[in-house]
């Protein structure tokens, strides 16, 4: 498997569980597959690094500066 087919599994996890965050869904997939979590990092494209970092801040989960976000 390579990182793009990887994302896009994750990306389909996270749209089939609605609100799942994709941490969530990585770790998911990790243990239906029989995958260790940590093998999994290699296989995270920049994009979707991005999707986690975002929804990560937007969490309150990273330390850092917020990043400018409307409220919706």
């Amino acid at each position: 498997m390579n990182s793009k087919e990887f994302s896009l599994i994750i990306e389909d996890v996270v749209k089939k569980h609605n609100g799942m965050s994709y941490v969530d869904a990585i770790v998911l997939y990790c243990e239906e597959n029989n995958l260790e979590v940590e093998s999994a990092g290699r296989l995270i494209t920049k994009p979707l690094k991005e999707k986690i970092q975002f929804q990560s801040q937007k969490l309150n989960l990273l330390k850092g500066p917020k990043l400018g976000v409307l409220p919706s």
